[in-house]
């Protein structure tokens, strides 16, 4: 019999890695990125304090967009989250890829919001 490899677990191991090494606090929140096949997920988040501070994606009812799992989504999610963060006057931020390649859609996001002014 052949052992597939489960990537969930594999990608929800590498994220637990990343975790341990950095976390949010309230002078530098925590950016994480979810990927699911038709959305993509962008939270801003104060570890210490365990809140939500902002959050975007493509599900949002201000972004429309024909298709939700491209380039395009993932960077209107990347402005759209780093407008919010800059309304709440946070300029620094540690990116926290929850596992994924920095390829593609998480770099799209990652591009987007460096654009639209946040740091990291």
């Amino acid at each position: 019999m052949i052992n597939k490899i489960d990537r969930k677990k594999v990608r929800i191991k590498k994220h637990n890695r990343i975790r341990n090494r950095f976390s949010g606090t309230s002078e530098v929140p925590r950016l994480t990125v979810f990927k699911s096949d038709k959305h993509i997920y962008a939270q801003i988040i104060d570890d210490k304090a365990m809140k939500t501070l902002c959050q975007a994606s493509t599900i949002d009812k201000n972004i429309k967009l024909e298709k939700t799992n491209n380039l395009e989504a993932a960077s209107v999610v990347g402005k759209n989250i780093a407008e919010k963060a800059k309304t709440l006057g946070i300029e620094k931020v540690v990116f926290d890829r929850s596992g994924y390649i920095f390829h593609g859609k998480v770099k799209a996001l990652a591009d987007a919001a460096r654009s639209a002014g946040l740091s990291f």
